[in-house]
């Protein structure tokens, strides 16, 4: 299982890199100032952020209790994106329309937008970032 430095290292890096396609990604999309997509996008990192962390320690957990192993196929990969960006929305839906002054629904479709981004965008980060820092435990599995 990851350490708590690398799973730090992992949330900030994911963080920073999707902050810097998000923001002008958002401003463009959505016709918002810019101003309104950084705050939009950083505030959502910074809940991001925690929910990675918190999340994915739950999911190895479990994956080592069921599967006896954190190693993840590529279904197993798409449904560990899909179920984040679930709990994402639902903690950042309500956020996103009291700062904009929109509808839930209106938050509802961009926040939905900004997890479709985020999904592709998880899938392939956490790919490359298994690739690049890999564990021990899965050289002994292959």
């Amino acid at each position: 299982m990851r350490t708590t430095a690398d799973r730090i290292r992992h949330a900030i890096s994911f963080e920073v890199i999707g902050i810097l396609i998000a923001t002008p990604l958002a401003a463009f999309a959505f016709h918002m100032h810019a101003g309104d997509s950084a705050v939009i996008v950083v505030g959502s990192a910074t809940v991001a952020m925690l929910w990675n962390y918190v999340y994915n320690l739950g999911f190895d957990k479990a994956m080592n209790r069921f599967a006896g192993t954190t190693l993840k196929t590529a279904p197993l990969r798409v449904l560990h994106a899909v179920l984040f960006e679930i709990g994402l929305l639902l903690m950042l839906m309500p956020l996103i329309a009291l700062y904009l002054g929109i509808t839930l629904w209106q938050a509802f479709v961009m926040d939905l937008a900004f997890a479709l981004f985020y999904m592709g965008y998880a899938l392939v980060f956490n790919w490359a970032y298994d690739r690049i820092f890999p564990l021990p435990e899965w050289q002994q599995n292959a």
